[in-house]
């Protein structure tokens, strides 16, 4: 989803390429699961809970891997705040308005073509029973893209998140030069408490370290919880380890059972409770979170440990990888579209999560390379 060149001392970083790919189908698969999680009528199928719950489960790591990607290439910046923001934040800020822009006028486009409001919910999920096609409702979501983004494009979340990093990665920069090894694992240790966080607004209080209601937000972890600590993670492991791939094999699944058994048995009993209010079912699958680390540091060690030689390998991950920003901007049109396919082909509900996905990846790759053969000067401005 970040659109960094996977370079360090101008040689391709394989691995980097291969986990790019593998956090890229991850976040596609995690947007297919949420008919099986989000759609109230899935939602009464047990077979549709336990498979939605195994998939969205397991799929959670793929975010908080794009952010140890980005801080593994960018840090430290060896650019001055100005030109950094020019050149990253241009480059991520046209796609996104243009396509939040297209996904919040979608539902006035279906009323002018004279479709039922039933379409765009099988298109977008989150967009409820009754979604309005009035012109007026669409240019009100227009004009909140500023604030927030909207239920036609969720997944622009991320984007709004990306870009704090982006504007916080030169200040962090300085420091993230300079600082020891030492320094920097202490930094990581005081994030790795603030991952427990969430389980004390819930369990303990949902006022705690100093917060209040007229100090909300900014408690004692504050100042060192949120993305930036996966930032710092990927660039400290940056330079792998030196333990063997059968250490690492071994310890990385040992960090990714206990990861998503924790995950899926949390997840599990919020969602079968039906008084759980959403912030209570997105709960377990927070990516700031234990056991959402535990799964993330558990892959991304293991990929490390990937040695490719076969040039068709290289090169293949590499093509797939090259369009990942467009894939992104695109992808959330075509999940729909795909569980339409698959119930054309009677796909059995446990694959309908990686076939989706599958198709899913498939059309968005080929409608970015398509852009960038067709468009080639422009393309960068609108898929990114």
């Amino acid at each position: 989803m970040t659109i960094i060149t996977p370079t360090l001392k101008h040689e391709r970083i394989i691995w980097a390429d291969v986990l790019r790919f593998i956090a890229m189908f991850m976040v596609i698969a995690v947007h297919c699961t949420d008919p099986f999680n989000i759609s109230p009528a899935a939602r009464l199928s047990p077979e549709y809970n336990f498979w939605g719950t195994i998939y969205g489960s397991i799929l959670r790591p793929c975010v908080p891997l794009f952010v140890m990607l980005t801080g593994m290439l960018l840090l430290p910046i060896k650019q001055e705040a100005g030109p950094f923001y020019k050149k990253r934040l241009l480059r991520v800020l046209f796609p996104f308005l243009i396509w939040s822009v297209l996904y919040d006028l979608f539902p006035w486009f279906t009323g002018v073509m004279g479709c039922d409001p039933a379409v765009i919910t099988k298109f977008f999920v989150y967009a409820g029973d009754a979604p309005s096609q009035a012109f007026g409702d669409s240019l009100r979501s227009v004009l909140m893209i500023p604030f927030n983004f909207t239920a036609y494009c969720t997944h622009m979340w991320y984007i709004y998140m990306l870009i704090g990093l982006y504007l916080f990665m030169p200040i962090f920069s300085a420091w993230v030069k300079d600082a020891s090894d030492k320094q920097k694992r202490l930094y990581l240790n005081i994030w790795g408490i603030s991952l427990f966080l969430p389980y004390a607004y819930e369990y303990i209080t949902n006022y705690i370290f100093g917060a209040c209601p007229w100090n909300p937000r900014f408690d004692l972890f504050y100042y060192f919880a949120g993305f930036n600590g996966y930032l710092l993670l990927g660039h400290y492991l940056s330079k792998g380890n030196s333990w063997s791939v059968a250490k690492t094999l071994l310890i990385s699944v040992v960090l990714f059972v206990i990861g998503y058994a924790i995950t899926y048995i949390g997840f599990g009993k919020m969602v079968a409770n039906s008084e759980s209010t959403e912030e209570q079912i997105e709960l377990f699958f927070l990516y700031g979170t234990p056991n959402v680390f535990l799964m993330t540091i558990a892959v991304f060690l293991l990929v490390q440990k990937v040695k490719i030689k076969s040039s068709f390998w290289i090169n293949l991950f590499a093509k797939l990888t090259k369009y990942g920003f467009g894939i992104y901007m695109v992808h959330y049109f075509l999940v729909g579209p795909s569980f339409m396919l698959i119930d054309l082909l009677h796909v059995a509900i446990p694959l309908q999560v990686p076939v989706a996905a599958s198709f899913t990846f498939a059309f968005a790759w080929l409608f970015t390379a398509l852009v960038y053969k067709v468009l080639p000067k422009q393309a960068k401005w609108i898929m990114g």
